[in-house]
């Protein structure tokens, strides 16, 4: 949510837009940089090793412990969704709220609930198996 970047920052329409897409898509940038010899593994195996680490070290009982998760909780109507939170020795501790969108956010946000209710259904789907 760029609105909610620290520090924090203003970006015209126009620059939100550009960067909103720019983040989503970028690892089909990534693939087509690599004219679809690759694929953007190390962003990913990167991502992984971060959140194992933050893991660990809430496990631990290291303090102040924030990290992006997706996770049950009631931040929406959906069942599951991607929010930060605090990690301690018993997992997730706290769940934060999103706080604050702005208009262009709370589009994308309703859109994206579309999209992610099917795949949260898939999933669930998938499991029960």
């Amino acid at each position: 949510l760029l609105s909610q970047v620290k520090p924090p920052c203003s970006f015209t329409p126009q620059e939100t837009e550009y960067l909103t897409n720019r983040i989503q898509n970028g690892g089909t940038e990534v693939v087509e940089a690599k004219a679809g010899a690759g694929s953007a593994t190390l962003s990913m195996a990167y991502a992984a090793v971060k959140f194992a680490d933050v893991c660990l070290r809430g496990l631990r009982g290291d303090a102040g412990i924030v990290e992006c998760a997706f996770i049950a909780s009631q931040v929406t109507e959906l069942p599951f969704f991607a929010s930060k939170v605090r990690l301690g020795r018993t997992g997730a501790e706290e769940i934060y709220q999103l706080g604050p969108l702005n208009e262009y956010e709370r589009i994308g946000l309703e859109k994206a609930k579309k999209e992610l209710a099917l795949s949260i259904q898939k999933g669930i789907s998938f499991i029960r198996k």
